[in-house]
């Protein structure tokens, strides 16, 4: 905990160049250390910015360096438990007050997936497997459980679960092809650098890239094939009589709009997540073909463009089989056959 600003001020960088710094006085709460004050410099050998300037009661995590002639402290980090979890209180409370109990059935697949994510795909990465079939797999078992977990075992999870696992194969193979074609080696990112330090240049570095794109498309496949599939559902709810190509063709019609909105939103998600990345080229003049092809912002054009493919065959795919599969539900119910929901729902 910082009890005291010993000092503070700015320093020369160079050129011009001038930042922050602090000299503090923090008292360790907890570890080997636990009790002693200590003074550590914030500022004079890393660099910082306004934001990262300390107050008298904040609570930073510190860590020690072993140096050959003494350690050195410095401050790793700010204590931030307190507001992420009063973020995910407000998240779950609104969720669970506006989607009821279907909003708590889609909490309970996001924790599920998690489990997938932190118990299956990663480990089995680390493990030495195949990081395209690792996530290809893992997303398969992500779309199903959530899907039939949030909505229930009918036939509009199944238009839906049927839409996302054939668009996510077929995002698959376009990512595969770009990504060998562009040749991304997967070191775009700094984390890359540490993983090969960690596990040895055998680690596939390209593959990782792939399964990301494979893995971060779920979103936006899982959005767009239950809203294509519950809106197939509900035009025949209200007039039985559509045909399966009617229904197909209006399902079309809603899956544009969706498409143009859900495209944007890859792009602004992706740009976003990428913003100090865009700054720091634009600060270093040169030619624009040239920075495209840099591998960070190359990676970031396949990721956003194989995303929206992706989303793009799923309009089709999903509104196809919604469609057939809305009929068959039709004539089912015509003539007194529940569905599996339903029998459950009865029993219950």
């Amino acid at each position: 905990r910082v009890v005291e600003i010993l000092e503070e001020g700015t320093i020369e960088l160079g050129e011009g160049a001038t930042q922050p710094y602090q000299r503090l006085a923090l008292r360790i709460e907890s570890g080997s250390m636990a009790g002693e004050r200590v003074v550590i410099e914030e500022g004079t050998t890393n660099v910082i910015g306004k934001q990262r300037l300390f107050s008298v009661g904040d609570r930073v995590f510190v860590e020690r360096a072993v140096g050959p002639e003494e350690d050195r402290l410095y401050i790793s980090d700010v204590m931030r438990f307190g507001p992420l979890l009063t973020i995910v209180a407000v998240f779950v409370g609104l969720v669970v007050l506006v989607g009821r109990w279907k909003g708590l059935r889609a909490l309970g697949g996001s924790l599920i997936s998690l489990a997938v994510i932190f118990g299956f795909i990663l480990p089995q990465i680390i493990a030495g497997r195949n990081p395209v079939g690792v996530s290809i797999a893992g997303s398969m078992v992500l779309l199903s459980v959530s899907t039939y977990l949030t909505y229930g075992v009918n036939f509009k999870a199944h238009a839906a679960v049927i839409g996302m696992v054939v668009a996510l194969a077929l995002t698959g193979g376009l990512a595969w092809l770009f990504v060998n074609w562009a040749r991304l080696s997967g070191m775009g990112v700094e984390e890359s650098a540490f993983l090969v330090m960690e596990f040895g240049a055998e680690i596939d570095l390209r593959g990782l890239v792939l399964g990301g794109i494979i893995v971060g498309s779920l979103g936006v496949l899982d959005d767009v094939c239950v809203g294509q599939s519950s809106s197939v559902f509900e035009l025949v709810k209200a007039n039985p009589k559509l045909s399966w190509v009617d229904l197909f063709r209006s399902s079309l019609n809603i899956g544009t709009d969706h498409i143009a909105a859900m495209v944007n939103t890859l792009l602004w998600a992706y740009v976003g997540g990428a913003m100090p990345l865009m700054l720091a080229f634009m600060i270093y003049q040169e030619p624009l073909l040239r920075r495209i092809n840099r591998e960070p912002i190359a990676e970031e054009v396949v990721r956003t463009l194989v995303g929206s493919a992706g989303l793009v065959m799923a309009v089709p795919i999903t509104g196809l089989v919604a469609s057939l599969l809305a009929g068959w539900a039709v004539r089912r119910e015509a003539l007194g056959v529940p569905e599996v929901e339903d029998r459950l729902a009865d029993a219950e």
